[in-house]
């Protein structure tokens, strides 16, 4: 879901923009709060893992790529403000310094992908714990993937009828909703799958050398 340049109208990476301020700004204070000397390089080294996943672009018909993103694994493990955080960070470094993905794109990149992704994981973990570990933690990956593709996929469906011109015709993304729905979100059903499974193993990994998921994702 990293969208290049050119393809958000500026009303809606603007307003993006103006709410993922707000958001970061209260996401920041909370990490500064309660991340300590433990935590930190552990955070770091899932953030770059996080990077790393989703630099990995694989490719889709149609002309498109999808790829992995860490955010449930994030989420469960530090909190969805700390993954909020992190996975804004790496988008911003994607997109500055290897050209994966737009600039004017992050902001909206981030409130879907790191706001939405990260409490969707947190919010379906704790639904689904009754069920089982596995499946509460396998949930989180899905979901974490899919709503926030099916966000972008709203946005950018409405991007021409939000940015178009004196005759109609769209300025930027020319495609609408009948075609954005599918194009995005049945990809990303599948990459749901490796992303729950993903979270499984590394989750159980991550407890088996002691360190423990966030209490019903509830913290930072």
């Amino acid at each position: 879901m990293h969208v290049p340049d050119g393809f958000l109208g500026p009303q809606t990476y603007v307003s993006a923009t103006v709410v993922g301020a707000g958001l970061w700004s209260v996401g920041i204070a909370r990490v500064r709060r309660q991340l300590d000397a433990v935590a930190l390089p552990r955070v770091g080294v899932l953030t770059a893992l996080a990077f790393v996943l989703m630099m990995i672009s694989i490719p889709i018909p149609g002309g498109s790529t999808v790829h992995f993103g860490g955010v449930a694994l994030l989420a469960l493990t530090f909190g969805g403000w700390t993954a909020f955080v992190c996975i804004s960070l790496v988008l911003l470094m994607q997109a500055g310094l290897f050209g994966v993905g737009g600039i004017t794109s992050v902001p909206v990149a981030a409130l879907l992908i790191g706001f939405v992704g990260a409490w969707t994981a947190v919010a379906v973990h704790r639904l689904l714990r009754g069920l089982g570990d596995r499946v509460a933690l396998f949930g989180a990956g899905w979901f974490s993937v899919v709503v926030p593709a099916a966000l972008m996929a709203v946005v950018l469906g409405l991007q021409p009828a939000v940015a178009a011109g004196s005759d109609g015709r769209p300025l930027f993304f020319p495609f609408g909703l009948d075609v954005t729905l599918t194009a995005v979100i049945v990809p990303h059903l599948l990459v749901g799958v490796g992303e729950g499974l993903l979270t499984v193993m590394m989750i159980e990994a991550l407890r088996r050398i002691g360190v423990e998921p966030v209490p019903a994702g509830g913290r930072a």
